[in-house]
């Protein structure tokens, strides 16, 4: 299992947000390239990086940040947040970051999310956020009424990269990942699927490398010191 440190973007500058809320955020570092450098020394194979200010706009906001990233990583990355048209896919991928996140236009508008996926097979991950089972987007200021299972197969048979799934009443909160729905997630789906939200301790890694997961994406208990790098991607078999 594939763990994949989490570099969220506001402001040019690396944050946390709890549940998704925008007013309750944690700046960690002014400096997002230092702290992907620091994450690759650790052992980092894979960065996660989201454009929360794209997330709220719906459009790309930190494209300067997201280049030199990918510049001072030298590892793959994958880029979310606010991609909801083909040319904003085709400049984030001219950013140099591997693949792309699409979630809210994916939801709202399916047919498109296939012809993208069309035009760009295997560049773009299907970003599917949860509230209580049921997808929420616009940086998860809005929820639908499908559910994150119904909006996995619906797209399961497409030139999908994968599927992020994020449980957004455990993102930020420390608590634990929500294991049943991904556990769900992974059996229904032949995709691979990267769990995110709520990874807090070692055994939360040992937990989801069992589940057959592609990969964990931890944020908070990362910057927080809880959980070490190096000792998540020993835990996780990778």
């Amino acid at each position: 299992m594939l763990i994949l440190p989490a570099i969220d973007l506001r402001g040019g500058q690396c944050v946390r947000l709890r549940q998704g809320d925008y007013q309750q955020e944690t700046v960690f570092d002014s400096d997002p390239a230092a702290v992907a450098r620091r994450w690759v020394e650790q052992g980092a194979a894979y960065l996660h990086l989201v454009d929360l200010d794209g997330a709220r706009e719906g459009r790309p906001l930190n494209g300067d940040s997201v280049r030199r990233i990918v510049a001072a990583a030298g590892v793959p990355c994958q880029l979310g947040g606010g991609l909801r048209s083909e040319a904003h896919i085709r400049d984030a991928l001219t950013l140099g970051v591997e693949r792309v996140i699409l979630g809210t236009r994916a939801l709202k508008e399916p047919g498109w999310l296939e012809h993208v996926c069309g035009r760009f097979p295997q560049q773009i991950v299907l970003g599917i956020d949860a509230k209580n089972g049921q997808v929420a987007t616009d940086g998860w200021q809005e929820v639908s009424r499908v559910s994150a299972l119904e909006l996995a197969l619906r797209c399961a048979f497409w030139p999908l990269a994968g599927l992020v799934y994020t449980d957004v009443s455990r993102d930020g909160m420390l608590e634990g990942p929500n294991f049943d729905g991904l556990a769900e997630m992974v059996h229904a789906v032949s995709l691979p699927v990267i769990a995110s939200g709520g990874v807090t301790t070692l055994e939360d890694i040992g937990r989801l490398a069992k589940l057959k997961l592609a990969g964990c994406i931890i944020g908070r208990a990362l910057y927080e010191g809880r959980i070490d790098l190096r000792q998540a991607i020993s835990r996780s078999g990778a």
